[in-house]
């Protein structure tokens, strides 16, 4: 066999995305593989060759930066929210120089958290949660002390789509003179674009920091996720020597780094536009109120209503659902508290899928004897 056709056999082993209910990436847009496909040999570990794409690279970051309250932010499109995150904690550590750093996430905040935890050497302090599954703002007020460095919001969590009150949070980092680190993997392409104005980005003045992935709603290529900073002074404190590349510093977390996100973002947002977004983002709201009407006729309930395009119904066995799912080759995730299944409507979800998806589902449940 060919290697391409070996290749192809096993790439068509794969779930393709018309199928895929659970995953907060999805096809990327046409104009972003084009992208990707001019700059695939590129590496901004080592700018000084590729001195076109490092000019791009600050493009996008301005794009973002505009888009997030503040032009002048600084920052990189690194390989996804894992490393952003990293680097958002990384540089309060670095700029606060406590003895034993903590810091302060909610118990909703990304797994990716755990590993900053043991790479950087951080206690993790998570605070509760209140009734609508954000952070409880008075528990971290407690469980702030001398030794804390940032604290930290979510802008769509993962599980259930919810925003933390971001104001609220930034005036306890003020009072306490701490950094705030967002986390907006997912919704730092979705709130701008919402009719109602939700308070997470750089025009709250105490945020230090967001974690924006241009490869969830953004539509770019993987990998290109992002993160940005209120100025330069957090890419210094990232800084080490390079001594024998065309650049004397590094303030990214990997070395090799491709300039094919870069690329595939850029080319995205300058061909949509901030109106063109705002479109794509309309489009996957309503397919997720279709979603939720359509799931309520089936006897499933939200956990609470959505914010944004991530929505997770309440359902016993849930685990059993979706694995029963999967054997249908529907993927959905689930989560643990309250036990519930999980979709997010992504662009590739349309309204002939949800309708394709809940018919099979409602045979599925009449066949488990969930519904007669």
């Amino acid at each position: 066999m060919d290697v391409i056709e070996e290749l192809k056999a096993v790439r068509g082993r794969d779930i393709p995305y018309s199928r895929v209910l659970s995953s907060m990436c999805t096809v990327p847009h046409p104009v972003a593989a084009e992208a990707h496909s001019l700059f695939i040999e590129t590496n901004l570990g080592d700018p000084g060759i590729f001195v076109g794409t490092m000019e791009l690279e600050k493009k996008v970051i301005s794009m973002l930066g505009r888009l997030l309250g503040n032009e002048n932010a600084a920052g990189y499109i690194s390989s996804g929210g894992t490393e952003a995150n990293i680097q958002g904690i990384r540089a309060a550590r670095n700029l606060k120089k406590v003895e034993k750093p903590n810091i302060v996430i909610p118990k909703s905040a990304h797994f990716s958290f755990e590993k900053i935890g043991d790479i950087l050497g951080v206690e993790i302090r998570r605070a509760k949660l209140d009734e609508n599954y954000c952070v409880d703002v008075s528990e971290v007020e407690k469980l702030v002390n001398d030794n804390t460095v940032a604290l930290v919001g979510i802008a769509g969590t993962t599980e259930l789509g919810q925003v933390d009150d971001i104001k609220e949070l930034g005036r306890i980092a003020e009072e306490q003179d701490v950094f705030l680190h967002i986390d907006a993997a997912f919704g730092g392409l979705v709130l701008p674009f919402l009719d109602e104005r939700i308070p997470f980005d750089f025009e709250v003045r105490a945020v230090s920091s967001i974690t924006v992935d241009p490869h969830k709603m953004g539509m770019a290529t993987i990998p290109a996720g992002g993160i940005l900073f209120r100025d330069e002074n957090f890419l210094k404190a990232l800084e080490v020597e390079t001594p024998y590349l065309t650049t004397r510093f590094q303030y990214t977390l990997t070395g090799t780094r491709p300039g094919t996100g870069v690329a595939s973002t850029y080319a995205v947002l300058k061909h949509l536009g901030y109106d063109g977004m705002k479109r794509i983002v309309r489009e996957c709201l309503r397919n997720t109120r279709a979603l939720v009407e359509e799931m309520k006729t089936l006897g499933f309930e939200p956990v609470v209503e959505p914010v944004m395009n991530v929505v997770s119904f309440h359902a016993r066995d849930a685990g059993r659902l979706k694995d029963e799912l999967y054997r249908r080759r529907w993927v959905i995730s689930t989560i643990r508290e309250p036990e519930a299944i999980r979709m997010v409507i992504m662009p590739h979800v349309n309204e002939e899928m949800i309708k394709e998806f809940i018919s099979d589902f409602r045979q599925m449940l009449i066949q488990l004897g969930y519904q007669s």
